[in-house]
This record gives structure tokens, C-alpha cells and sequence, in this order.
């Protein structure tokens, strides 16, 4: 481990590491514009220059000088702070200024490094030069004159998205950075190419000339897009959420979200539930009522309906508090007719090991082989399928796909279509086979699309046949995991709200509870004669079939815990209040049930974690992932030889929200026409 100074402080460090990361471990800061930690080093802004003594007679990047024995460098001689400025002159040259209108202004590198180590004037009096603006899509604005060439986005897109599209086209002082094709930027992540720009020629379009960053609140929070449980910063003012920003976490989303998280907020103000409904005896139409009214009817109708006949649904987005305090209800009235897997996917939920993604995020990148199993991860959970591109990317891992083929930005071996294929696999059938029985860590990522059909249970039971066949369970490895897609599944799996291992048959049901369930199938299937309850913040397939309506607070509304498909425990946080007269979930419910003369035992969120805790004790264990015994799970039978259906058709549309946002409408439409999603939305349509 080579051993050196940096202004006069002895540091050792691994090998490989550069100047300018050895510099970070002493808390001395180097300014650069075209290095990032996640992204190769192309040394070509040269603004972290430093000198280097005993070297050449000239300052050095940092960025690309390995650390050496005996080394000794210096980031704040005259030579460093002269170059540094002549650098910084050197950007400047045609670089416009348009701070005041610009979104990057109080958030840009540029700005800071310009103040804090170039001139103070401009001996520049020659015109600028003009970049035309780029169409990047409905995500990314251009205003391609600010680019400095750092070659951040482009890099971010052939290492991290997997498309390749974005280039460097001429020479010298002609030099732009472009599509090769003009064409939108085609990946889920695009949206991460605006935060390593580190200057404004990337913006977010839906945000742009909305706010100053020194206006927002910022609050800390968990998305709920998909199961993933992405860490995400909700940036609002007043009552209005104005842009979603990633937060760090190395174990879940790293520093990066998908689009999707980004940019579905403007669905989060239309289509609104603000006020109770109740649909009118003599018009048959939905009418604004009073909390009171609501509560009397309701109350009334579950008293006097046989406990047997109703039935209560959780939808893809509800908080752990909500369904918990949902099920204490249904238990008050002695009703077990519970279901949280509204999507029809039928798997067996009795074993914690046998519905989580045990391995855990990071355990993808150690993997050395991993089969995909009725999913397409880049639709389902782009930042899994980013996890898996990186693990390519560095060990070159082999990944087998049974289900449809897809570009999932990384080279797959296609297997087969359906459980035929599975079948063989788990026969010792077939080269790929050969490749999980010599692989020291095989992985297999078995997706919704695997469990949605009637041979669901015994589909799962074949997975399991499969990890134990190749070795997958191991005391120091687990290789199985499940795949969610909806935010709320993995927690409600863990409090049992369930029926059992069959699914829920609402059909015969004569009082319906839909806490934030959506799907039409299922509202579809619910008699005509039933009275439903729809409780939830969007006006969809749910609220139009419902008799009462009970309005909802969204997920950036509530303090809330999310259980992601992990099985790690992560806390929401409220980053603005209900709109109108909606209340959190939780509280509806408390309230509910005080009106039947059944008060839950609970009347803070405090109360209602301690009961959660009490039960459950590993819920109590935020953000830590707990190890889950392994058992039999699944059920033998006969599984079908058709085909593996995607669970995501259409990645931009999953939910109430991205159902609402005009942003993810125009993404579909764009990106159906242009590269990605393209065959997501011919199957949706």
C-alpha cells in the first residue's frame, strides 16, 4: 500500500487510488468539473490540477495520477492556484452568462469554482460562441451553449444506463456533445444525467423556471414507485411538491433514481380525492358529504353485514401503519377476508424466505451467475437492473432469461419462454445449467410475471426447486429472490395480509374495503350488489366503483414505514400536507373504528409502531436487512407450459400516480415511438 504526503499529511492508501480520492480521505477538497466517483476518469477538464514534487515542472491532474511511494504533493502552491484560474478563464471563455435564468443557479459547480478559484473579471471580449440546443426528450432541457464538454452525461449513459447514445461529434473549438441519432435519450435513467451535470446545459424541463433551491423544504423520504424503496429527497414549497431529487444510499439506490421516481410528482396534483363521497340512494351518483355522514354509513353497513361477506383489499402504494390498522379492523368485526395481492400473482406467502430478494441489492454484484424468471428488471425495477449492468460491467456476470426477451442493457442468454424451459433448467438441462452448477454464487430473480397465472404456487415451488438444485442456499448465501413491483407488498406479506396461500375470491363479497387498490381486474370482479369502500388519494378504477369514498393522504403526505423487496424496513417522511380534507390512512381508520364502538388501541403513530413492533419485531429493525429461515414453500401440481407474462407492460404507467402525470404520459407516447419502452407500450396497447 503505497504511502505518501498531500500538503505535508501522511496518508496510506490501497493501491490504484488516485490523488484526488487520496485528497478526500483527508478532507482536502480539489475542485473538478469531468471527474465523478461512479463514472471512468477521462482527465479532460483539467481543474483538479495539484503539483507534484520531483515530478514535471507543471501542475498534474489529480484525477489520474495514481499514488505512488514517497510521493509528495502539494493543491495550494502558486503554480496550482495559477493554473487553476487559468482553467477556469479557459471554461469561462464561452461559457454564457445567464445565471439569473438559469435552473442550475445556486446548485452549479461552475458558479462555486468560478468564486472560489478563478479572476475576478473577464479578459475576454471577442463573441461567444453558439451551441444549438439539443432535443433530449420530454425530461432533459438543453441549452447545450453552458456545456463545457466534461463528458459527464455521456459516460453516465454508455456505463450506467446501458445506451449508448450520447457522443462528442468535431473537433477543437467546434466540439459538442450530441445524439448520434436525433432521437430522446432512451433510457429509465436519464433523469441522473441532470444531477452529474455539473453546469446548466442539462435542466429538468418539467422543473424548469419553477423555483430557487434556497425556496424548498427538503424532506428526507422512501419512494413508492416500485418495491425497490429508492432513497429520495422531496424538494416543496407550501403545499406543492416541485421536483424529487435521489438521496445516498449504497445499499438500495446508491446515489441514482429512475425516471419514473424523478418526475411522476406532477400526478401527485391531479385527479385528487380532497373530501369524503357518498353515492346518493335516488341519483346513483357520487355526492361531496361530511366526515361524520361517511363514518355513519359506512359503520352502519359493516355492522349489520356477516362478517364472512366482506372483505378488505390493499393496493400497490399503502403505508405499513395503514394496512395494520385495516387488519386490527377487520378483526374487531371478525373478518379474515384479507388480500394485498391484487395483481392476481399467486405465490405462497407463508415462508419470509420465499417471497423476499434475500441476497439482498448488493448481493447482486457478487454474484458470478443469475437466472431471471418471468421478469423484465429494467421496466420492473430500473435501479436492480442498473445493479445487475454494474456487476456485468465489472465480473462480466452470465445472466439467463426465462419470459420474454428484452434489451436489459446488459448481453443475456435467452433460455426460453415459459415453465417448459424452467423445467429443464431444473433437470440439469441445457448450457445454462452447466453455468449455475459451476457458478460459486448462482442467483436466480424470479419476477410477478413467473406467480400471475393459475400454476402460480406450483411455479414457486419449481424456483425453490431450481436454488436448491444448483446450490443457491447456502449458510453463507442465499441465491433466491422475488421480485415485487409494489411498494407495499413485502409488508403486507410480513403481517400476514393474506387470506392464505390461495388468493382472495372477492366474488361472492358483499362489503368491499379498497385501501388504495386500484386495479381494474380486481374491481372488475367485485359483484354489482356489493357496497364498496374506496379509500385512497386518486380518482381511478377504485373511486369510480365505490359507494363511499374516504380521502387518503399520498405517500409524500404521511409519515410512513415501507417494506421493500428486500425485506428492509425504511421510513417515509411527510414532505407537505393532505390536500383538502384528507387524513393519513391510519388515522381514517382509528377514526372508523371509533364510530363501530371499537376503538383501535392506538391513537398516535407511536402507539400504532409500538403495536407493530410488539407483534412483529423484526419491522422494528429500520433499514437493516434481516436474514429469513429457509423451508418448503410453494405447492407441488402441475405447471403449464405457457408462456411468462412481463408484470410491468409499460414502464412509465404502473399506478395511480404516473396514471395522473401529464410528464409520464408524454414519456410513454415518446418513448414508444423512440427506443425505450417501445415494446412495453405495443403490449399495453
Amino acid at each position: 500500500m503505497p504511502k505518501l504526503k498531500i500538503n505535508d499529511i501522511e496518508v496510506e492508501v490501497e493501491k490504484g487510488t488516485s490523488i484526488l480520492q487520496a485528497a478526500e480521505m483527508l478532507g482536502i477538497e480539489i475542485p473538478r468539473f469531468c471527474y465523478h466517483d461512479r463514472l471512468t476518469v477521462p482527465a479532460n477538464c483539467r481543474m483538479c490540477l495539484v503539483e507534484v514534487k520531483g515530478g514535471p515542472p507543471k501542475p498534474q491532474a489529480s484525477c489520474a495520477l495514481a499514488c505512488a511511494d514517497n510521493m509528495e504533493v502539494f493543491t495550494e502552491t502558486d503554480m496550482v492556484k495559477k493554473a487553476r484560474k487559468g482553467v477556469m478563464e479557459m471554461l469561462l471563455i464561452n461559457h454564457p452568462l445567464d445565471c439569473p435564468i438559469c435552473d442550475q443557479g445556486g446548485e452549479c459547480d461552475l458558479q462555486d469554482q468560478a468564486v472560489g478559484y478563478g479572476y475576478d473579471r473577464s479578459r475576454y471580449y471577442e463573441s461567444k460562441r453558439a451551441v444549438k440546443d439539443k432535443d433530449f426528450g420530454p425530461l432533459i432541457k438543453t441549452v447545450m451553449t453552458r456545456c463545457i464538454q466534461c463528458t459527464r452525461c455521456v459516460r453516465f449513459g454508455e456505463e450506467i444506463g446501458g445506451v449508448p447514445e450520447l457522443g462528442l461529434l468535431n473537433r477543437g473549438e467546434d466540439v459538442e456533445i450530441t445524439t448520434f441519432v436525433q432521437a430522446a435519450v432512451s433510457t429509465e435513467l436519464s433523469g441522473n444525467m441532470i444531477d452529474v451535470c455539473p453546469v446548466g446545459a442539462l435542466t429538468s424541463k418539467p422543473y424548469a423556471f419553477q423555483a430557487r433551491p434556497w425556496e424548498l423544504k427538503k424532506t428526507e423520504t422512501i419512494d413508492v414507485m416500485d418495491a425497490v424503496g429508492a432513497n429520495i429527497r422531496v424538494d416543496s414549497r407550501g403545499t406543492e411538491v416541485m421536483r424529487v431529487l435521489p438521496r445516498l444510499h449504497e445499499d438500495v439506490n446508491e446515489e441514482w433514481i429512475d425516471d419514473r421516481t424523478r418526475f411522476a410528482y406532477d400526478g401527485l396534483k391531479r385527479q385528487r380525492l380532497d373530501r369524503p363521497f357518498v353515492r346518493d340512494e335516488n341519483t346513483g351518483r357520487l355526492r361531496a358529504a361530511e366526515w361524520d355522514e361517511a363514518f355513519a354509513i359506512l359503520a352502519h353497513r359493516m355492522r349489520s353485514t356477516n362478517p364472512s361477506a366482506v372483505a378488505a383489499l390493499a393496493g400497490d402504494l399503502c403505508d405499513l401503519e395503514s394496512m395494520v390498522a385495516l387488519k386490527d379492523l377487520m378483526g374487531v368485526i371478525g373478518s379474515r377476508n384479507l388480500e394485498c395481492r391484487t395483481d392476481g400473482a399467486a405465490f405462497d406467502p407463508t415462508v419470509r424466505a420465499g417471497y423476499v430478494f434475500n441476497t439482498g441489492i448488493t448481493g447482486i454484484e457478487q454474484a458470478d451467475a443469475i437466472l431471471l424468471v418471468g421478469t423484465n428488471p429494467r421496466a420492473e425495477a430500473a435501479m436492480i437492473n442498473a445493479r445487475i449492468r454494474k456487476a456485468w460491467r465489472k465480473t462480466k456476470v452470465k445472466v439467463g432469461v426465462i419470459g420474454e426477451n428484452h434489451d436489459l442493457s446488459y448481453p443475456t442468454t435467452y433460455l426460453g419462454a415459459g415453465a417448459d424451459t424452467l423445467k429443464d433448467i431444473a433437470a440439469g438441462k441445457g448450457a445454462f445449467a452447466d453455468v449455475l452448477k459451476n457458478a460459486k454464487n448462482p442467483m436466480i430473480i424470479v419476477g410477478m410475471g413467473a406467480f400471475r397465472r393459475a400454476d402460480g404456487l406450483a411455479v414457486h415451488a419449481l424456483c425453490r426447486e431450481v436454488a436448491e438444485t444448483f446450490n443457491m442456499v447456502r449458510d453463507d448465501w442465499n441465491g433466491f429472490n422475488v421480485l415485487h413491483v409494489a411498494a407495499s407488498r413485502v409488508g403486507a406479506l410480513d403481517i400476514g395480509f393474506v387470506a392464505g396461500k390461495n388468493l382472495l375470491d372477492v366474488s361472492g363479497m358483499e362489503l368491499v374495503y379498497l385501501l388504495g387498490c386500484d386495479d381494474a381486474a380486481v374491481v372488475d370482479s367485485i359483484p354489482q350488489s356489493a357496497f364498496v369502500v374506496y379509500q385512497g388519494h386518486h380518482g381511478d378504477a377504485g373511486a369510480a366503483r365505490a359507494d363511499i369514498i374516504l380521502p387518503g393522504a399520498a405517500y409524500t403526505e404521511k409519515d410512513g414505514l415501507y417494506v421493500n423487496t428486500e425485506g428492509r424496513v425504511q421510513m417515509g417522511r411527510a414532505a407537505v400536507w393532505p390536500v383538502g380534507e384528507a387524513r393519513e390512512d391510519w388515522k381514517v381508520i382509528r377514526a372508523l373504528s371509533a364510530w363501530m364502538d371499537h376503538p383501535l388501541p392506538y391513537d398516535d403513530l407511536a402507539g400504532l409502531r409500538s403495536r407493530i413492533v410488539h407483534e412483529w419485531p423484526h419491522l422494528g429493525q429500520v433499514d437493516t436487512l434481516v436474514a429469513s429461515p429457509w423451508r418448503s414453500f410453494g405447492a407441488s401440481g402441475l405447471v403449464n407450459s405457457g408462456a411468462f407474462v412481463p408484470a410491468v407492460k409499460n414502464f412509465y404507467i404502473t399506478n395511480v400516480v404516473t396514471k395522473a402525470s401529464l410528464t409520464m404520459a408524454k414519456c410513454a407516447t415518446t418513448f414508444a415511438r423512440n427506443g425505450f419502452a417501445a415494446e412495453q407500450q405495443i403490449a399495453a396497447e
